[in-house]
């Protein structure tokens, strides 16, 4: 991306609503230090959907990067002049990089995917065929991209029912598809991983979660929520023998995509993950 002109400020940030949670912000700022971008800025805002147009329309030339959480990915895609692959089949975008022709437009992409895929990885899940994910929304179709294999399978877990969309891209993909309800966990004993998307509040019936399944490799948890310890989720998951990864992993993972995209230089993954190790030790010692 845009990484001549030194000279000039660059600014980049993470919009959504809430925001202060977000961590993002330790994440890029330890790149463009490790990078030698001094000239580089990166902050929070708070953005909703009602507001993203008139924020977006607001930002000069000199913004090249933005990186969207809830509530902004789907409306952050419909406002790109570019779509790439994985953000068109997702229909959702987590990250806006401005077009490299100088022109004010946007191109999206979704790093959650490459997120997804390197946190279980890092837990020992590679190339997943199959996957139960807990909700049905942007982040959820992220998790299905992640699926590797074309014949593969992927479990709903939802309150009511699938979000159409979602349940489109499972199909289009080739994955047998089920739909079960919350806190029904009969199908996690022969799934690859489990992805939840959802608040962990809002996830029932983790007395009946089941044991780990004997094989090579040991199956995985992966609640993308970050920031409050260790959840529920992931607290039975470990109990009965799986691997836990963690939402940390993710979010460092697909931090590392958005730098690459916005600077145009290899992220620094040692120093982002040192970084983000000093603000999740602070923040647990904060009081």
């Amino acid at each position: 991306m845009l990484n001549e002109g030194r000279d000039v400020a660059r600014h980049c940030a993470v919009w959504g609503s809430p925001i202060g949670h977000s961590l993002s912000p330790v994440l890029h700022r330890a790149a463009y230090a490790a990078l030698g971008l001094h000239d580089w800025s990166y902050d929070r805002r708070e953005v909703d959907e009602a507001g993203f147009a008139a924020a977006l329309a607001g930002l000069d030339a000199t913004w090249v990067g933005l990186s969207l959480t809830m509530p902004l990915k789907e409306v952050a895609f419909r406002s790109a002049t570019t779509v790439t692959t994985l953000a068109a089949v997702t229909g959702a975008a987590n990250t806006l990089v401005r077009d490299p022709d100088g022109s004010q437009g946007w191109t999206a992409h979704n790093t959650d995917v490459h997120g997804i895929t390197m946190a279980l990885r890092v837990a020992g899940c590679t190339d997943p065929s199959s996957v139960l994910v807990v909700g049905s929304g942007a982040t959820a179709r992220a998790a299905i991209a992640a699926v590797s294999a074309p014949r593969g399978r992927v479990v709903f877990m939802v309150r009511d029912r699938v979000r159409p969309e979602t349940l489109a891209q499972a199909r289009q993909a080739g994955l047998a598809v089920e739909v079960v309800h919350l806190g029904e966990w009969a199908t996690a004993a022969d799934v690859d991983a489990v992805v939840s998307t959802v608040p962990p509040a809002s996830v029932p019936g983790l007395g009946s979660f089941p044991e780990a399944s004997e094989g090579s490799r040991r199956p995985v948890v992966l609640d993308v929520v970050y920031g409050s310890g260790e959840t529920a989720l992931q607290r039975a998951a470990r109990d009965r023998g799986w691997a836990v990864a963690a939402g940390t992993d993710m979010l460092l993972h697909q931090a590392t995509e958005q730098v690459r995209l916005m600077t145009g230089r290899p992220a620094p993954l040692a120093e982002m993950s040192h970084a983000l190790r000093l603000a999740l030790r602070d923040r647990r010692e904060d009081p």
